[in-house]
């Protein structure tokens, strides 16, 4: 893959990943009631469908990796579109069988897209996955932070555990852009110059990264208070780590493809 649209691609297809294993390979399936599994299931398939339009604009005609990219960014969408399907019909067994499904399936198409990247495919990998954790975790929480406005009695144990994981994540994010180097390399000029210009985009990304862990450490202290309007609050500050978070994964993916 190529050019912007591939790198929206792996940026998209990140998110869906993470959010994905975030949802099913959770308690939540016990703490939460089953619309917000919905609201996420329609939520995940508008990005998905996003990541596949993505990936067949950034494919490069020949590149093996390119097409299976496309294929299983597909196969993502369809898979969360028939869980959420089954939501909508109240079919909440079948549900959660074909949205423990998607994970692996979300998965392989970073395990896919990975081969597309410059740098050797161990190390794609691990960028690919520590973003997919770093962009789900600040999703999971903002949404979770919203749903406690339908569900008053719901205990902090969820809302807990994503601040939590979203505080690991942006240390194995921040690894991750590291690791990728701080070297100028070859980018799409179809990017914004802040971007592209030498060597800044890995430097805008790990200053998007120290903001969002300033902004997970602030969410872990506001949910310190007893009073409701401190989840809200804390919800305000997830809604800031998603442009953080999404605009450090926006810049060092600019550096992942090659040139």
């Amino acid at each position: 893959m190529t050019g912007s649209a591939g790198v929206m691609a792996l940026v998209l297809a990140e998110t869906v990943a993470g959010s994905l294993v975030l949802l099913w390979c959770s308690p939540l399936w016990g703490e939460v009631k089953r619309g917000y599994f919905t609201l996420t299931g329609i939520l995940c398939s508008i990005l998905a469908f996003a990541a596949w339009r993505a990936a067949v604009a950034g494919a490069v005609p020949g590149d093996a990796a390119g097409s299976w990219s496309v294929r299983l960014t597909l196969a993502t969408m369809l898979v969360t579109l028939a869980w959420t399907a089954l939501q909508l019909a109240k079919l909440n067994p079948p549900a959660r069988i074909v949205g423990v499904l998607s994970v692996p399936v979300g998965l392989a198409t970073l395990g896919v897209m990975a081969a597309t990247g410059r740098q050797a495919y161990p190390l794609a990998l691990f960028e690919l996955l520590a973003g997919a954790a770093f962009l789900g975790s600040v999703l999971t929480g903002l949404l979770l932070g919203h749903w406690y406005l339908t569900d008053r009695g719901l205990s902090r144990t969820p809302i807990n555990r994503a601040t939590a994981i979203m505080l690991v994540a942006v240390g194995v994010e921040a690894v991750a852009v590291i690791a990728g180097g701080f070297g100028a390399v070859g980018s799409s000029e179809a990017f914004n110059p802040l971007l592209t210009a030498g060597a800044l985009a890995p430097w805008i990304a790990i200053g998007m990264v120290g903001t969002t862990a300033l902004i997970a450490v602030m969410v872990k202290a506001t949910l310190r208070g007893t009073r409701a309007s401190a989840v809200q609050s804390a919800t305000g500050f997830f809604y800031l780590a998603v442009v953080t978070a999404f605009t450090a994964e926006v810049a060092v993916k600019v550096r992942f493809l090659p040139g």
